[in-house]
C-alpha cells in the first residue's frame, strides 16, 4: 500500500511538472518557476478537503458512462447494427409506434365515378422499455486495501457483461418467430443425422429464401444468424462455405443466398412442433437452438436509462462494505410480426 503511494504522488509530481513547464513557456516566464508554481498550488489543494459525497458522484458518473460504452461497442452482437434506433424517441421508458393500416386499393382501368373513398386507419402502439438489473455486488474496504488491482472497475465491467449478454439474447429471442405462418416461416433441416437432429444444408436456407420471397420480404437487410450447431454443420459439410465461412476485409461470414450471415452463441430454442419456446427455458427432448433471419428494417431497437446504485463503506459501519448494482432498460422487437424466420433442427 505504501509503495502504490509513493507511486500516485510521483505520477503527481511528474504530471505538475510537465504541465508547470508548458504553461511557463506558454506565458513567456522561466520554465523553473512554473514548475515550482505548479506543484505549490498541488500541494496546497491536496490539504482542501472534498465536499462529502463529490468524490463517488464521480466515480457514480464515469463508472455509468463507462457502463453505457461498453453497451454501445458490445462484440458479441454484430447483427445488431444497423437495426433502427428509436432511442431518441422514448419518454418515460416507453416508446410509441405508428401502426400503419392497410394499403390503398388500387384501381385499374376505372370507369365508374365518383371513386369511392377510401380511410387509411393509423393505430398507436405503446411498448414499455424491458428493465434489466443486477444483483447488488458488496466489495469491502478490506478487499480494496489487500488488492492490487482496481476490485470496483473489475465489478463494473462484470455488471456490463452481464447486462449486455441478456439483453442480446432477448433480442434475438424476440426476432424470431412464434410458429410457421406464411408472413414468419419456419423451415426443418433436411441434412444427414448428427447428434440426434438432421444438420442444415444449403438447401434449407433457399427454403427460408423462398419463403421470404413469397411474403414479399425486401432483398435489401435481409440477414440470418446462425446457432452454434448450425455453423459447425456447415464448416463439416460444405466445403465452399468453410472457405467462405471468414471474410478478412469485412470481418464476418460471407453472404449466402441474399442473406448476410452472422452468428451467436445463445439463439432460442424451438420444438420440433415448430414452436418457440419462451424467453429463458431449459431445453427438453427434441428441442433445438434455432437459426434466426429477419428484416433488419422491420425490427427496431430503443434504449433508456442506464443508473448505478451505489453505496459507499463508510455509510455502513457494521460490514464496512461498498454496494454497487445497475439498471439498464432496452427493448428489441420486430415491428410487426412479420419478415422474420427461422431453422430449426429436425429431431432424427
Amino acid at each position: 500500500m505504501r509503495t502504490k503511494t509513493i507511486l500516485v504522488m510521483l505520477m503527481a509530481l511528474l504530471a505538475n511538472t510537465v504541465m508547470g513547464g508548458a504553461i511557463a513557456y506558454a506565458v513567456g516566464i522561466p520554465e523553473i518557476a512554473g514548475v515550482v508554481g505548479m506543484n505549490v498550488v498541488g500541494l496546497a489543494l491536496s490539504f482542501v478537503p472534498m465536499p462529502s459525497g463529490v468524490r463517488a458522484g464521480v466515480y457514480v458518473e464515469v463508472w455509468t458512462g463507462e457502463l453505457v460504452k461498453h453497451f454501445s461497442h458490445a462484440e458479441t452482437a454484430t447483427w445488431m447494427d444497423g437495426i433502427p434506433d428509436y432511442s431518441r424517441y422514448q419518454n418515460n421508458s416507453v416508446i410509441h409506434l405508428v401502426d400503419v393500416g392497410a394499403d390503398p386499393d388500387v384501381l385499374i382501368n376505372n370507369s365508374t365515378y365518383p371513386i369511392p373513398i377510401q380511410e387509411l386507419e393509423d393505430g398507436d402502439i405503446a411498448i414499455s422499455l424491458d428493465k434489466f438489473q443486477t444483483k447488488p455486488t458488496p466489495v469491502t474496504d478490506d478487499e480494496l486495501h489487500a488488492l492490487s488491482y482496481d476490485k470496483i472497475s473489475s465489478v463494473k465491467e462484470r455488471h456490463g457483461n452481464a447486462i449486455a449478454e441478456t439483453k442480446f439474447d432477448k433480442a434475438i429471442h424476440a426476432f424470431a418467430p412464434a410458429e410457421n405462418a406464411a408472413s414468419t416461416p419456419v423451415v426443418f433441416t433436411s441434412g444427414d443425422a448428427s447428434d440426434g437432429r438432421s444438420m442444415i444444408t444449403r438447401k434449407d436456407i433457399i427454403k427460408l429464401k423462398k419463403a421470404f420471397d413469397d411474403a414479399k420480404v425486401p432483398v435489401k437487410g435481409r440477414r440470418l444468424v446462425l446457432c452454434n450447431e448450425h455453423v459447425q454443420d456447415l464448416l463439416l459439410a460444405d466445403q465452399k462455405f468453410a472457405d467462405q465461412y471468414y471474410n478478412y476485409t469485412s470481418g464476418k461470414i460471407s453472404n449466402l443466398y441474399g442473406f448476410e450471415v452472422y452468428e451467436y452463441v445463445n439463439n432460442p430454442l424451438f420444438t420440433q412442433e415448430g414452436k418457440k419456446k419462451s424467453f429463458g427455458a431449459t431445453a427438453a427432448a427434441g428441442d433445438f437452438r434455432a437459426s434466426v433471419a429477419f428484416h433488419a428494417p422491420t425490427m427496431f431497437k430503443c434504449a433508456g436509462e442506464t443508473k448505478m446504485y451505489y453505496s459507499e463503506a463508510k455509510t455502513d459501519p457494521q460490514n464496512q462494505r461498498n454496494l454497487i448494482s445497475f439498471r439498464h432498460r432496452f427493448i428489441a422487437l420486430p415491428k410487426k410480426q412479420k419478415a422474420i424466420g427461422a431453422i430449426v433442427s429436425k429431431s432424427v
